[in-house]
């Protein structure tokens, strides 16, 4: 599991000692929600190598995609502020080392993206997050029409032959709800999903129980349970199917899902899931939301990923 998000299965209290005793880098890699290891122990065999962290003081360039304006910095996060997923990001694009001391381990950086470890470390914990300073899935920045696609970024990083591949026979990716995580730097987590998910989602497609239209997301005949992979039962999810990670999740959830149902941005979870056959990769994807309104819903990612 990832230490970071899962502060709905930590309680707060053993959270802040475990935080005090380890120091915040320590927990930044994170199971269900964030972040890197500042340090970590030895490499995992096969696990890429990191690359040297630029030095340039200023932002990356070439190519970059615009960040927030200033008039969303109260509700995307401000460029000073002290989050240490935010301080990772800083070093890996900045070479600004945190007020810790520890260096995470920058797997990959880009004008528009970092990747890190998660917790635990293992071939197929991974996280993105954007070099821009967003706080989560419930700033609106990205559902705005600049916004890199880092979703599309995610699966074209994890995928097998990826720069940081996921090494797991199923590859998920997800994103946690604002009150499922703890550290507040957007990130998507690159990881596992269980066979018998994948086995789920391909059946629940045949019996017609997966939207095949973002118009359609929302509706009822396509809310169905999964098992989660971390014991807890199951839980309902809302299904689409799309052929290609092209179009902006945040966007599509929010135009057909949370705007018309009267729900929050903040409140969602998002999970995509590459749909596989025998012959490999699809070359389609199940996206899946959830949210505390659904009968047996769920904030968190984390009940369908494998870390």
């Amino acid at each position: 599991m990832n230490a970071i998000d899962r502060t709905n299965d930590m309680p707060r209290r053993q959270f802040v000692a475990l935080s005090g005793a380890l120091g915040a880098g320590a927990l930044l890699t994170g199971t269900g929600g964030s972040a890197s290891a500042a340090t970590g122990p030895d490499p995992v065999p096969g696990k890429p190598s990191c690359c040297p962290c630029p030095t340039d003081p200023n932002p990356p360039g070439g190519g970059q995609n615009p960040c927030p304006p200033t008039q969303m910095q109260s509700l995307c996060g401000l460029p000073s502020d002290t989050d240490p997923l935010w301080q990772d990001v800083q070093y890996c694009t900045r070479g600004i080392v945190p007020p810790s001391g520890q260096r995470p381990d920058c797997l990959k950086t880009t004008p528009n993206y970092v990747v890190l470890n998660g917790r635990p470390p293992s071939p197929h914990n991974y996280l993105l997050l954007p070099s821009c300073r967003i706080t989560g899935i419930e700033c609106p920045f990205l559902v705005s029409p600049n916004v890199a696609n880092y979703w599309h970024e995610a699966w074209e990083t994890g995928r097998s032959g990826g720069d940081v591949p996921v090494v797991f026979p199923n590859i998920g990716l997800g994103i946690n709800s604002q009150s499922a995580r703890y550290f507040h730097q957007l990130h998507i987590h690159m990881a596992g999903v269980r066979a018998s998910t994948q086995r789920r989602l391909q059946a629940l497609e045949a019996a017609g129980r997966v939207a095949p239209a973002p118009s359609q997301w929302r509706d009822t005949q396509y809310q169905a349970a999964l098992t989660g992979a971390d014991g807890t039962g199951d839980r309902t999810y809302r299904i689409l199917r799309l052929d290609a990670l092209t179009q902006n999740l945040f966007v599509l959830l929010n135009q057909n899902v949370v705007r018309p149902l009267g729900l929050d941005m903040a409140g969602q979870t998002l999970i995509v899931v590459p749909k596989m056959t025998a012959m490999g990769f699809d070359r389609s994807f199940y996206v899946l939301n959830s949210d505390s309104s659904l009968p047996s819903g769920t904030n968190t990612c984390d009940h369908l990923l494998v870390y």
